[in-house]
């Protein structure tokens, strides 16, 4: 079969040779994608801080980029199913080059004002749902079976390195140069990502979604709010699909509720300096890079079911540890667990994801599943500071360790009634 591309089943296929070069390209579409993304996230709450903004104008910001994910990703799901999906990628980061253009423009005249950046944070977090969508519904179509799993790792390592690591950092220090050197950077990175692209080998529009696919022998729908119905209900009544989205909204409540506490925990309880509370973070990201260079190892060695099972283990752990003490070496390991079980976790649930549903629905489906986690963190964010007001600090944490332990027999049961898609 060579490197050319076949049509095979519900998924078009590519050789190994081409797989593995699809597996470099989307790989550095990830990195430089998420690295702009991590300068952007950075970058315009403080230049709205400079701009003069209030507290709640700078946050408000911060919201414009993440909001979308609750609002519009359905949508690009369907978009996704639609189209080509490398033509779109293409498209996405050329709107987001001229996105920054005003940015520049005003940046060079002293201009920038807070709307501007409202603006341009909301249309850049528009693009990366549609992008982060299509490029997860692509890999099928890009790398064969036996590579997803790598290419899975990869992709989800680069998301993390760049997105919330080296992004922030990199952004932080370019505003300290100047908003020119940020924005400049972050449109250098977006034209990097897209000419990229035009080295992805293979055809990459979603075929036509099988009759008779769901139950009751519907009709494919063509309508777009009949297509959203379309992929929410093949993921309501796929029982494994459903359950890991139902366990993954959990897992994804108590990130977002750790994430929103573990600041003030961190250097009012624990005594940490800012610097050894940067430290402290680090460990999320280190764990998560050893999940990403050890997940197809760990796959081989102990199966997917068990490697999975460690994210809801290291998610409860990173919980219950500061719920039980403010050791600042026991929070670090029990931090350094939750960042590698999520790693595990995402690089399996995509290839399973990939494995079990259609490829014409691969967009609706991912953008939904992504949907529910996303929105979970800031409900989890909400409620943790809720429980923290009214019992304290390690009250909550203990709440959010207890909900994440009670999805291990959940998991367990759907794991043994899904056992073939979770080998």
């Amino acid at each position: 079969m060579g490197s050319s591309a076949v049509l095979e089943g519900d998924h078009l296929r590519v050789g190994r040779a081409a797989g593995r070069r699809n597996t470099a390209v989307l790989v550095a579409f990830t990195g430089l994608t998420n690295l702009a993304d991590g300068v952007v996230k950075m970058a315009l709450p403080l230049l709205a801080a400079r701009a003069g903004g209030s507290p709640a104008q700078v946050t408000g910001v911060a919201l414009a980029i993440s909001l979308p994910w609750l609002l519009v990703a359905l949508h690009a799901g369907v978009l996704a199913d639609r189209v080509d999906r490398r033509r779109l990628l293409w498209v996405v980061n050329v709107l987001r080059l001229l996105v920054m253009v005003p940015l520049l423009v005003a940046a060079a005249s002293g201009g920038l004002s807070l709307w501007l950046l409202a603006a341009a944070g909301a249309a850049v977090g528009v693009a990366d749902v549609v992008a982060s969508t299509a490029a997860t519904a692509l890999v099928p179509a890009a790398v064969p079976p036996a590579g997803r799993d790598g290419a899975n790792a990869w992709m989800a390592g680069a998301e993390t390195v760049f997105s919330e690591f080296a992004g922030p950092f990199v952004g932080g220090l370019l505003v300290a140069l100047g908003a020119g050197y940020a924005l400049g950077a972050t449109w250098a990175a977006y034209a990097a990502a897209a000419l990229v692209l035009l080295l992805l080998a293979g055809r990459f529009r979603a075929g036509p979604v099988p009759y008779g696919s769901e139950p009751g022998e519907r009709a494919p729908a063509t309508t777009v709010n009949g297509q959203i119905a379309e992929g929410l209900r093949y993921l309501w009544r796929h029982r494994l699909l459903r359950s890991l989205s139902l366990i993954l909204t959990v897992l994804s409540g108590t990130w977002g509720a750790w994430l929103a506490l573990i600041p003030l925990y961190a250097t009012r309880d624990m005594g940490l300096t800012p610097g050894e509370y940067g430290a402290l973070l680090s460990a999320l990201g280190i764990g998560g890079l050893l999940g990403a260079a050890t997940v197809t190892w760990l796959g081989r060695l102990l199966g997917r079911r068990r490697v999975m099972l460690a994210d809801l283990v290291g998610t409860a752990a990173m919980a219950a540890v500061p719920a039980l003490t403010a050791d600042a070496r026991a929070v670090a390991a029990a931090a350094f667990l939750g960042g590698l079980g999520g790693t595990l976790w995402t690089v399996n649930s995509r290839t399973v994801i990939q494995r079990a549903v259609p490829d014409a629905m691969l967009g609706r489906f991912s953008s939904a599943n992504r949907m529910f986690a996303w929105g979970a963190m800031p409900l989890g964010a909400g409620l943790v500071g809720l429980l923290a007001e009214l019992a304290g600090p390690r009250a909550a944490f203990g709440f959010f360790a207890v909900a994440s332990a009670l999805t291990v027999p959940f998991f367990l049961r759907a794991a043994r009634r899904g056992a073939d898609a979770l080998r």
